[in-house]
């Protein structure tokens, strides 16, 4: 389903939007991920998911893919990097919530822009292969 009839320009949202649709986005990769990887209790996947999607893992995957990144995405990561939201970080530091902000605002604006070959292929990098894309 697309929301936009046309891809969505990284000037037209907020970053903390981009973020708010990217967090959804990356928890659901990761969820996929973990399921296909192996049939466990739903606690463990839980716990398992938790600890991929906490800022200071999400800040290792920016570090991850960041030389793969093209000037257009690494402006998006600036973007959701350098935004000031009205909280503050919990259980993280500053610098690893701002990297993580920084990832989900990127994976918000390849949604937004439909561009989900992209997230596949930044998500394969950080985790490994995930299963065959819809």
């Amino acid at each position: 389903m697309r929301l936009f009839d046309e891809p969505v320009s990284p000037r037209q949202l907020s970053p903390l939007t981009l973020a708010f649709v990217g967090d959804a986005v990356y928890e659901l990769l990761v969820r996929e991920f973990l399921a296909c990887e192996a049939n466990r209790p739903v606690h463990e996947l839980n716990r398992r998911s938790t600890e991929v999607v906490r800022a200071g893992a999400q800040a290792q995957a920016l570090k991850k893919i960041a030389s793969l990144l093209s000037e257009e995405e690494q402006a998006v990561v600036r973007r959701g990097r350098n935004a000031h939201p009205n909280h503050s970080a919990k259980n993280a530091s500053v610098t690893d919530y701002r990297l993580a902000t920084g990832l989900e605002a990127l994976f918000g604006y390849l949604y937004l822009s439909d561009r989900t070959e992209r997230i596949r292929e930044l998500f394969d990098q950080i985790n490994g292969p995930t299963a065959a894309a819809p």
